[in-house]
């Protein structure tokens, strides 16, 4: 199993510990989304108290990968994935956080 595929089912089994329905394909795009940030424990997870870094997956992620734009509602977006994955929990891994902003959205990354 590559290094991937292995960070796919880690993420997965932390989705069905939020209770967070898996949607395989859409995982495994938003994943890919993230590039070599899986691979960094730090660049990994979003910090959903951090402003700049919630303003920066709106332009590179919602804008950038979704093309998105703020008639769309992002950030309503980002606080339904906070939400999801628990104010106080401090591991709200970057590709989960895509997921659940793909999902909400309905855009998959693979789309774009």
């Amino acid at each position: 199993m590559s290094k991937f595929d292995e960070k796919v089912e880690f993420y997965k089994n932390q989705m069905k510990e939020l209770g967070i329905k898996i949607d395989n394909q859409l995982l495994h795009d938003c994943t890919k989304a993230c590039g070599p940030s899986i691979y960094n424990a730090d660049a990994e997870t979003v910090s959903g108290s951090d402003k700049d870094e919630l303003k920066r997956v709106q332009k590179n992620y919602l804008i950038g990968k979704l093309g998105l734009t703020e008639k769309d509602g992002l950030d309503g977006l980002i606080d339904h994935a906070i939400d999801k994955l628990g104010k106080s929990n401090r591991n709200k891994y970057r590709a989960i956080f895509y997921y659940l902003l793909s999902q909400k959205s309905g855009v998959s990354p693979a789309k774009k």
